[in-house]
């Protein structure tokens, strides 16, 4: 299991260790992958000022809104909810 440090000063710069990816980025919402999960920060004029993944490292600036824990995606669970749509 990796360990992962988050840091958020003055709820305008956020930094975060053992960063896997960046699977979706824009202005107001970062999605970015750990090894357990994701972490969704929103807020506004977000700007990635530093990604590593190399070192597993990311920090953003901006005005920081939320950051939430998210699961990952199992792909039976969506195939799944995909067959009770049917």
């Amino acid at each position: 299991m990796d360990n992962h440090v988050l840091s958020i000063d003055n709820r305008e710069r956020l930094t975060v260790t053992a960063v896997k990816d960046v699977s979706t980025f824009n202005e107001e919402k970062i999605m970015i992958v750990l090894a357990q999960g994701n972490l969704e920060v929103k807020g506004e004029k977000l700007n990635i000022q530093k990604l590593d993944l190399a070192e597993g490292k990311i920090s953003v600036n901006g005005s920081i809104n939320s950051v939430v824990y998210t699961h990952k995606k199992d792909k039976e669970q969506g195939s799944f909810r995909k067959r009770l749509l049917r």
